[in-house]
């Protein structure tokens, strides 16, 4: 049995206006549309929540509107740090903490790349310092590591409280190495990579479409925790047929994750959220936006999130 629950994992996007100062009432409200879809299991500061770009002070008052809007409530949610020490991750985790939180997301450092050794000390330490506290790995090529299912394995061992991971590369072979050798963490994929991980039994759903696209999100998670493998690559191909008919008006140039993240999250009826990143990375413009929409509500109008009053009926002829 893996040591955290099954579940579908989303992440909760940070806005800024044009002075980059964070816009709290339309963060707020964006946690609380999530929750009210039934997603209990959000996070904050992954790449696309630009937990990268955030200073200190930013960083601090974002845990603190989180911890507000998701206490008290039947909820699990997770605080991510990025930081190239390991002193740096700490400090932030110290400030999570002692606001109440208890998961935490955390990545590897990746001024230089970590050996074996140094990977070894950096869990020990790192979740040594929490002992109450669950941790999930974002194992991500940023990183200039990526670890497999036998890193995981030596880690289990060492460290009880690492619960979980989550990757969105390594296609099937990936999938399968970690389900085969480190089945004691929960492994969370993205769309593409779910149903490669549920062929070999219990994972979770990272899901970059849930804010958008909730109600199909859900259908391809049911089907992979039923194991109904047919409709589950059913549903994978219709993703990938959707994400590359939707997003391809923007797929020219380079644009880091949290760029499409802010468009999801807008197609999904959260008009208020802007396209803007933290300096000096750059979000789509308005026009992008407007493209990418028109394609999503024409020809996908089925997969439209329908409970911000969006209408994807308007869009059609």
């Amino acid at each position: 049995m893996a040591r955290y629950s099954q579940a579908i994992l989303v992440s909760c996007e940070i806005p800024w206006d044009e002075d980059e100062n964070l816009m709290e009432d339309v963060f707020r409200k964006e946690v609380q549309i999530t929750l009210q879809r039934g997603f209990k299991h959000l996070y904050i500061f992954g790449t696309a929540g630009e937990g990268h770009a955030v200073d200190t002070a930013r960083f601090q008052r974002i845990v603190e509107i989180f911890r507000e809007e998701t206490q008290g409530k039947s909820v699990h949610p997770m605080v991510g740090v990025i930081g190239l020490s390991t002193a740096n991750i700490v400090e932030r985790l110290w400030f999570a903490y002692d606001m109440g939180f208890r998961t935490f997301q955390i990545s590897l450092p990746s001024w230089g790349v970590l050996n074996d050794i140094e990977l070894m000390v950096f869990f020990k330490d790192v979740c040594n310092t929490f002992p109450d506290a669950d941790f999930l790995h974002y194992n991500l090529p940023r990183s200039r590591r990526i670890l497999n299912g036998q890193h995981y394995r030596r880690l289990i061992d060492a460290v009880p409280n690492l619960v979980a991971t989550k990757t969105t590369s390594g296609g099937f072979e990936g999938a399968s190495d970690l389900m085969k050798h480190s089945s004691e963490l929960q492994h969370f994929f993205g769309e593409r990579n779910f149903p490669h991980g549920a062929m070999y039994g219990e994972c979770s759903l990272l899901a970059s479409w849930a804010p958008a696209s909730p109600h199909k999100t859900r259908e391809l998670f049911d089907a992979g925790r039923r194991q109904e493998l047919d409709r589950l690559f059913t549903l994978q191909a219709d993703f990938h047929k959707m994400t590359t008919d939707v997003l391809g008006p923007v797929r020219v140039g380079e644009h880091i994750d949290g760029a499409y993240d802010k468009m999801l999250v807008r197609l999904g009826g959260l008009e208020e959220m802007p396209l803007r990143l933290l300096s000096p990375y750059q979000g789509f413009t308005e026009e992008q936006y407007q493209q990418c929409k028109a394609v999503l509500y024409e020809q996908y109008p089925d997969w439209v999130a329908q409970d911000l009053g969006v209408q994807a009926s308007k869009f059609t002829s």
